[in-house]
């Protein structure tokens, strides 16, 4: 197996190109990940402690296993933090599967990726909105939901969000399936106005499940 020598983003990634691709530049934290250009943790390996915003420039050509060994990340489809989002949190992924979260949608690619610095599983809380612009049925969360019309949220809907703490991750279908959506209280002071505002991949404004994201 060839192994390259670990190191963070601020040795490959020139200062200024940091600065414009990274969201949030220079937060370091109890974050470690190592990723394989081969499924079941074979082939190179690299190890990061910060955010990667284009894993092509550390040599890869994609990610098909890694590990997370502490904290919890993003993931994305795409290079500088573009396309479908995937949740990461502590453990291993020896194939796309099992990050995908969902059978729905073949995504086998995963070209960037950072750290989730909100996360906080203990103090989360979120408020959802039915319409747009925090309008409409509202309910505070604080809790995993695996089916939140069965808990009394009544339509399929949501429209915009709070997220007062901690970060969340909301899913189009019931049991956690379905497109992924990645929502911290540091992003523009958790206020999500329009489900479009979910990220740069948002389909849709149906969500039926959501839970607490785990540091």
């Amino acid at each position: 197996m060839e192994e390259l020598s670990a190191f963070s983003e601020r040795e490959f990634i020139p200062t200024a190109k940091m600065a414009q691709t990274n969201p949030q530049p220079g937060q370091l934290g109890p974050w470690k990940v190592t990723i394989y250009d081969q499924e079941n943790y074979q082939g190179k390996r690299m190890e990061f402690t910060a955010s990667c915003p284009n894993i092509m420039e550390c040599g890869f050509d994609n990610v098909r296993s890694f590990k997370v060994e502490s904290g919890a990340w993003f993931g994305y489809e795409h290079t500088n933090f573009c396309g479908q989002q995937f949740i990461l949190e502590r453990g291993e992924y020896p194939r796309w599967e099992s990050w995908s979260g969902s059978n729905a949608y073949h995504v086998e690619r995963l070209m960037s990726f950072r750290p989730i610095c909100s996360a906080n599983h203990k103090e989360s809380k979120v408020t959802l909105f039915e319409k747009e612009n925090f309008m409409g049925q509202q309910w505070e969360v604080h809790d995993d939901y695996p089916s939140l019309q069965a808990m009394g949220w009544g339509n399929n809907e949501v429209g915009s969000m709070k997220v007062h703490s901690g970060a969340w991750v909301c899913y189009q279908y019931p049991g956690y399936r379905g497109y992924q959506y990645i929502l911290e209280a540091d992003h523009h002071g958790g206020d999500y106005k329009h489900w479009r505002e979910w990220g740069s991949h948002a389909q849709t404004f149906q969500v039926q499940s959501i839970r607490r994201v785990q540091q």
